[in-house]
């Protein structure tokens, strides 16, 4: 690992910030990486870095990390795997950095549990866009709002938890505010477009449709659903989802 650790901007004397949020940029690329230490320390974000996949594990491991900039073409373990073995680990954001402009590294990335993901050459802009939407979505999540449940299934919006079956289910900021859109409205439809609003609110810089279909479907195979039978989570053709079951929630009459 590089054992870079930097951290930009100040406030003024007599005003408290809330500690920086840690970036782990990884790109085996040093002109990338002191490109977006850059960008990310400019608007006061903490910066650690690693040069490849091996280096990228143990970082996150070691160390505070709230997001993860990670570059798909790495040596040795590339960036899709180190994705799939920090989502077996953690629920920290994962935004990934391609090159290629088609869907195939996307949709694979998404499906291994990337949160989002940026394509090069990107803008400043964009970047830190999807960098504080990502960071703002993981630390808030739905508020105040009440546990939803659907006969053995709980999502509670305090705990940021989904239990099924008696056993926690581990999903990460996207699919839970995905299942919780769904669950506080059942049976009613959802497109697309509305459930990207779920997941991003204000914040979206630019999202697919096909993104949610891989959050989907990660989703129902967490919870066991199967697509020809599904039990929780319906899809209307060429419209968007639904939740099938009836869904109570806390004073509700039995």
């Amino acid at each position: 690992m590089i054992p870079r650790s930097t951290v930009g901007g100040s406030a003024p004397i007599g005003i408290r910030r809330p500690p920086a949020a840690t970036v782990l940029v990884v790109d085996d690329d040093p002109r990338i990486r002191d490109l977006l230490r850059l960008y990310l320390t400019r608007d006061g974000y903490r910066v650690t870095e690693a040069e490849d996949g091996h280096a990228a594990l143990e970082a996150a491991r070691s160390g505070p990390c709230d997001l993860v900039l990670l570059d798909v073409m790495l040596p040795g373990i590339d960036g899709l795997e180190v994705c799939r073995r920090l989502r077996d680990e953690t629920d920290t954001p994962i935004v990934l950095l391609t090159a290629r402009s088609g869907d195939s590294d996307k949709v694979v990335g998404l499906d291994l549990g990337a949160d989002d993901y940026i394509v090069k050459p990107f803008s400043p802009r964009e970047l830190m866009a999807r960098v504080r939407a990502q960071l703002r979505r993981h630390r808030r999540g739905p508020e105040r709002e009440p546990a939803l449940t659907a006969e053995d299934l709980t999502v509670d919006p305090d705990a940021m938890s989904v239990v099924h079956a008696g056993s926690e289910v581990p999903v990460t900021a996207s699919e839970f505010r995905l299942l919780y859109a769904l669950m506080s409205r059942p049976m009613r439809v959802f497109t697309r477009d509305e459930l990207i609003s779920a997941m991003h609110g204000d914040d979206d810089p630019g999202i697919i449709d096909r993104t949610i279909d891989v959050h989907m479907g990660r989703l129902r195979h967490k919870l066991g659903d199967r697509a020809g039978r599904p039990r929780y989570i319906g899809t209307v053709r060429s419209v968007g989802y639904r939740f099938l079951l009836p869904v109570s929630k806390p004073g509700d009459a039995p």
